[in-house]
């Protein structure tokens, strides 16, 4: 049982009662869909209030820098074209399209971050994606020669909805991107915190393939990428759009999930086994820290984060406090913990011994902006995929 990753607790609202839901995975015996039940409408989720700007991360807007280059220079993409991002949030990604003269549209259904996007200078549609958005977009604006998202096919509780609207926007010789977390990576690196409310699907090349091949999309290349711990990027087209050949990549990839059992039962079902013994690992590490007399502090308030702290129990009696960057989470509490965020400052105030960083897929980056801990001794904790110090 779990709270909602991002509804960051004010003081107010301390000694009140806090919904938490179920929070386990199911694996489709047909099409190997690894999913959530929809326990929360995604209404609820990504309301008028989200917390997620993704511009609070500096390696991930350098990320979607290179990205705008590659596809501006891979496919020809100038002033003639339209770029449209589902989930494009607070235009971390379209401001370097916007740059290069390439006209953009952004389609984000939180209002408080599309607000962030408008004073970029970048116009959002500010709604859910789906077959009906995708008509009203296409009659406003015309059909999307780049139609992107990053980290959104998780989030979509309605998938087939959802890669139905993309073939209705998608220009006859467009191309779809799309990146998202990769099951093989997630169960390999026991990335079992990547798993909550807000991510419904969690996804292998093997069975995204079959979802866009169900709505007439056929997906001809694919990279494997580090963000996210993992992640895929699959390159999209219309499958009568016969210009762009089908990559060895994509076989290649298809091939080896196949190689490892992605369309057993099995392959699944034994991954519970390891994430409990994580949990043990991650515990007796913070026990053995604490009767040694040592503090811990965390760094970050992320997603993955909470389905950590909630899952093994780690609450202020292991971690006096966590600290991030984004002010929408500074001065509340995480959820169902209540372990206090505090600015990135307090770290220089409370000189911890171990410095315990909860979205660990930004380790490189948090590092060298926290490399000053090591001044009084501190050290780096790494939680996935086994718990280990770093100097």
């Amino acid at each position: 049982m779990s709270p909602l990753c991002q509804t960051h607790i004010t003081p107010e609202q301390l000694n009140s009662m806090e919904p938490f839901y179920p929070l386990h995975a199911y694996v489709c015996e047909s099409c190997f869909l690894v999913q959530l039940e929809e326990f929360v409408a995604p209404g609820e989720i990504f309301s008028a209030e989200y917390a997620y700007f993704s511009s609070y991360s500096d390696s991930w807007v350098a990320h979607a820098k290179r990205y705008a280059e590659l596809m501006i220079d891979r496919f020809g993409l100038g002033s003639g074209n339209r770029v449209m991002e589902i989930a494009s949030n607070d235009g971390y990604l379209l401001q370097h399209f916007k740059a290069r003269n390439v006209p953009v549209l952004g389609i984000e259904p939180a209002a408080n971050v599309a607000q962030a996007a408008a004073e970029k200078g970048i116009q959002s549609v500010v709604k859910f994606f789906g077959q009906q958005t995708a008509r009203e977009v296409a009659a406003e604006f015309g059909p999307a020669d780049l139609l992107l998202g990053n980290n959104v096919l998780a989030h979509v509780p309605d998938l087939n909805d959802f890669v139905a609207g993309m073939k209705l926007l998608l220009a006859p010789q467009g191309v779809i991107t799309m990146e998202f977390p990769h099951l093989y990576q997630l169960m390999k690196l026991n990335q079992f915190d990547t798993i909550y409310h807000e991510h419904f699907s969690y996804l292998s090349f093997f069975t995204v393939e079959k979802v866009f091949a169900a709505h007439g999309l056929t997906l001809f290349d694919v990279e494997e990428l580090p963000t996210h711990g993992g992640s895929l990027r699959i390159y999209g087209r219309h499958t009568s759009d016969t210009t762009k050949p089908v990559s060895d990549r994509v076989t290649d990839l298809r091939s080896g999930e196949l190689a490892e059992g992605f369309d057993k039962v099995h392959t699944y079902l034994g991954f519970g086994e390891q994430v409990k013994e994580t949990k043990r690992k991650i515990l007796e590490f913070l026990i053995e820290a604490k009767r040694a007399g040592k503090t811990v502090v965390g760094y970050g308030a992320p997603g993955k984060g909470n389905t950590l702290l909630n899952y093994c129990g780690i609450r202020t009696d292991f971690i006096d406090f966590t600290v991030d960057r984004n002010p929408h989470k500074k001065g509340k509490y995480t959820p169902g913990t209540h372990i206090p965020i505090l600015d990135p400052e307090a770290i220089k105030t409370a000189r911890p011994d171990y410095l315990l960083l909860l979205p660990w897929n930004l380790a490189e980056e948090i590092i060298a902006q926290c490399s000053y801990i090591r001044e009084w001794g501190g050290q780096f904790v790494l939680p996935i995929p086994s718990v280990r110090v770093l100097p």
